[in-house]
């Protein structure tokens, strides 16, 4: 049963970043800039890195469900208090009846309440760790409550969960609610940012020579961001962006290099994850560039930076290697815009 257990795994590894070479070489001679590679000047190594966001601050399941209705508006009331009164999140509520910012209402005006159950989301929570607490994915909630970028969440904000949700999560043992979570690049992207309270900022990205306090609310990068990449590593392409038949899909490219090649960040930003976390891509980096682009680099076997940094394009911030769910020394790269992984080929310069 054990092996049986494995080999389904591997296979559904496989669906996912597919093993077939293609005829695509990209060529050894395009210029690199001149960085610093001292490790002295260089972020820790993944093995001194804190433990991940999600995993620093538990998750209490205690839900508390909020029958529907309507609700008619009265004298002095906002979306805030109305959300207060009838238990259910002010974004549900504004995302229901079409009201966009600055949610204006007024008295006398029926709002329609969605019911369900809803998790109050407690200081330095992170969405990640909040679905995992219930056994439910984290882009469901996502989608239900209506969530943009930077995705992050605030002190007291009410989360509607899916219906799926189990009736009582906290009958389930941690092996089952953990066996009903899975982690994905996009759940990283969209969860892995605390909570803050209200009021507060997000601390600001830190140079390339120090790190942030590890369960800090980090700041995105502004808008403005074009979508232009340079490569990250020089090598042939073992797979390409897209569909590879039989139900195979590769969400960037898989590019072979040997062990020890440095990854270069392809383009400016903010470190949003680097970690392990994600077994599949052994040791993954995501950026997050601004206006909704995020680079990911995964197999990495070190990562020379940590969350919250500013890196420019083309700074080493990793040796690449065989890591996570491969046979040989590569790099899995991707390109997302607004969460959806795009063809990074159509980003990069063009190699003959």
């Amino acid at each position: 049963m054990r092996n049986f257990a494995i080999l389904t795994l591997l296979m559904c590894v496989a669906a996912c970043i597919p093993p077939g070479r293609g005829d695509y070489a990209l060529p050894q001679n395009e210029p690199q800039p001149q960085l610093a590679t001292d490790s002295s000047v260089l972020a820790k190594p993944a093995e001194q890195a804190p433990a991940a966001t999600w995993q620093a601050r538990g998750v209490i399941p205690n839900a508390a469900t909020v029958q529907g209705g309507t609700y008619v508006v009265q004298p002095g009331d906002t979306l805030r208090g109305i959300a207060n009164k009838t238990g259910a999140g002010s974004q549900v509520i504004a995302a229901t009846n079409g009201l966009v910012d600055p949610y204006v209402i007024r008295p006398g005006q029926q709002l329609q309440i969605t019911g369900g159950r809803y998790h109050k989301v407690n200081s330095g929570e992170t969405g990640i760790a909040i679905a995992r607490a219930y056994g439910t994915p984290w882009n469901e909630i996502v989608t239900l409550n209506d969530l943009e970028e930077p995705y992050i969440l605030r002190l007291n904000q009410k989360l509607l969960l899916p219906a799926t949700t189990p009736s009582d999560p906290a009958n389930m043992s941690i092996e089952q609610r953990a066996a009903a979570f899975n982690l994905d690049i996009d759940d990283i992207v969209t969860g892995s940012q605390p909570a803050l309270a209200e009021g507060a900022a997000a601390v600001e990205p830190s140079d390339w020579r120090k790190t942030v306090t590890p369960n800090a609310t980090i700041a995105t990068p502004g808008g403005g961001f074009a979508g232009q990449f340079i490569w990250p590593v020089n090598g042939k392409l073992l797979a390409g962006f897209g569909a590879m038949g039989d139900g195979k899909v590769n969400d960037g490219l898989n590019i072979a290099v040997p062990s020890g090649t440095p990854i270069r960040a392809s383009a400016d930003g903010v470190v949003a994850y680097s970690g392990d976390e994600i077994g599949v891509f052994g040791g993954l980096i995501l950026i997050k560039h601004g206006s909704g682009w995020v680079t990911a680099y995964g197999h990495a076997d070190k990562l020379n930076v940590a969350r919250g940094q500013k890196v420019v394009a083309g700074e080493i911030i990793g040796l690449a290697g065989d890591s996570g769910y491969v046979q040989e020394p590569q790099l899995h790269f991707e390109i997302r815009k607004d969460r959806k992984p795009v063809n990074p080929i159509s980003h990069l310069p063009k190699r003959s």
